[in-house]
């Protein structure tokens, strides 16, 4: 702190009166008579003193007031440097996770391209063969219908209709299969499958439903209230159906999986639910898939769609499923968002273009 002038007057005026004590009992004239510059030399060199003590002071306490400005100013540009070092280091281990990332899903893709591709050999077997039977059993059914009619007869063609019916499921699904295959294989190439004109209500009641039975076939089952609620005359898609249907699977087991963990902590007092919706919007259409699962919370929000990262224990989880889902709905145009509360839900919602 700082000494005012007046302050410093006050003192000297007070060292004054105190040295002489005429003037304190206001005998003035009798102190101005016995003063004089010999007997009152040391006053002098008192006041000369007590001056040079308080400018040393005043100086000293402005450096010192300087020096704490100055060391105030670079801690903060310690702070500063310190909290920029930090931030540059997160970037760094960000950027190196990243790398080990892209290395990871680099040897995927080839493991992928590999398994694809001795999956598609046999694959291509069942299809083939199987249509060719189909045309087997018209060939036989037509040499049927030349002999002579009676029950034996209407046995038998009874019998290749069903063996027909089943010869074309076998078919339906083998192409299916091998849509998915050629679509693991344009994915790990960096391909992009062929997009048409799709009905997505029909796709999402079709793989709702599979994932839910694929969920009860698992060992830990768990009843699940699903309620698909799809809007009527909702307009086609531009879709590629075998990565779409992906979406939809991804998006199902996720809540499945959210559900079991909550079904485990709470017992019989919670129900899961799992709704599916969809809404015809003016540029595009909107997909919402939501669970009454036990949330995400907001600080890993952001790292759900991360390659690799997952909230699930041990080895359940690859880290791969939202991430492939994100990666699809970007590929058609679409945005992917995230809405959650801790405890309560968690709600997926997808925007897809109309076709132009």
């Amino acid at each position: 702190m700082g000494l005012s002038r007046h302050r410093i007057f006050s003192t000297l005026l007070l060292i004054v009166l105190l040295l002489d004590s005429n003037l304190i009992y206001g005998n003035t004239e009798k102190a101005v008579e016995g003063f004089s510059i010999d007997s009152y030399w040391w006053l002098f060199l008192i006041f000369g003193f007590f001056l040079f003590s308080i400018g040393y002071m005043v100086k000293k306490t402005q450096k010192d007031q300087v020096f704490a400005k100055e060391k105030e100013l670079w801690k903060k540009m310690e702070i500063s440097f310190s909290s920029e070092i930090e931030k540059l280091k997160e970037t760094i281990d960000a950027t190196h996770l990243q790398l080990i990332q892209q290395e990871k899903l680099a040897s995927l893709g080839q493991l992928t391209a590999g398994i694809a591709h001795e999956i598609k050999n046999p694959l291509n077997f069942v299809n083939n063969f199987s249509e060719l039977s189909i045309e087997y059993v018209d060939e036989i059914n037509e040499a049927v219908e030349k002999l002579e009619q009676n029950e034996t007869t209407e046995d038998i063609k009874s019998l290749l209709g069903d063996v027909k019916v089943n010869l074309t499921k076998i078919l339906q699904h083998g192409s299916r299969a091998d849509g998915i295959v050629r679509s693991m294989l344009m994915h790990s190439r960096g391909g992009k499958g062929i997009k048409e004109p799709t009905d997505l209500n029909e796709l999402i009641k079709e793989y709702v439903n599979l994932a839910f039975h694929g969920m009860r076939a698992s060992k830990n089952p768990i009843n699940v209230d699903i309620k698909v609620q799809l809007e009527e005359e909702l307009p086609k898609v531009l879709l590629n159906p075998e990565d779409f249907s992906r979406v939809i699977l991804n998006l199902c087991k996720n809540a499945f999986d959210a559900m079991r963990d909550k079904t485990e902590l709470l017992g019989k007092d919670y129900l899961p639910k799992l709704s599916v919706s969809t809404k015809n919007l003016q540029d595009g259409v909107m997909l919402v898939v939501e669970d009454n699962g036990p949330g995400v919370p907001e600080e890993i929000r952001d790292k759900l769609l991360m390659p690799f990262f997952t909230t699930k224990k041990g080895t359940e989880g690859t880290g791969l499923g939202l991430s492939i889902t994100h990666d699809i709905i970007k590929d058609h145009e679409g945005v992917l968002e995230i809405d959650s509360q801790v405890g309560e839900y968690t709600r997926f919602i997808i925007l897809i273009p109309k076709i132009h």
